[in-house]
């Protein structure tokens, strides 16, 4: 799967597919562990084309979190739509992802740690 990606210093800002859903995010998420194993681990996810979720793919974005995590790496969401906003509320993953409003301030944070 081809993912759109920046690399700002040592992090890297991965666009999520409009479809944060199984068929979508199990392909794209093994991408991103491949390239979390390869050395890449501070990431950004960049939601702001994300209109659609599951709890499948949702399932899997916070499995991805838990891998990088053990490989020593850090996961920011950055860019939520109005959409994705209710729904990390409404299913409290708010609480579970370190969200950033901007994709600057999500970099930021990655740099810090």
């Amino acid at each position: 799967m081809a993912i759109t990606c920046e690399v700002f210093g040592d992090v890297l800002v991965a666009h999520a597919p409009e479809e944060v859903v199984d068929d979508t995010m199990s392909p794209f998420t093994n991408e991103l562990s491949n390239m979390a194993e390869r050395g890449q681990k501070r990431i950004v996810l960049q939601l702001d084309q994300s209109d659609t979720f599951d709890s499948a793919g949702l399932t899997t974005l916070l499995d991805f979190q838990d891998s990088l995590l053990e490989l020593g790496g850090h996961l920011k969401l950055s860019g939520l739509t109005e959409v994705g906003e209710t729904i990390f509320s409404m299913t409290r993953l708010d609480e579970c992802f370190d969200i950033c409003e901007s994709v600057i301030d999500a970099v930021q944070s990655c740099q810090s740690q």
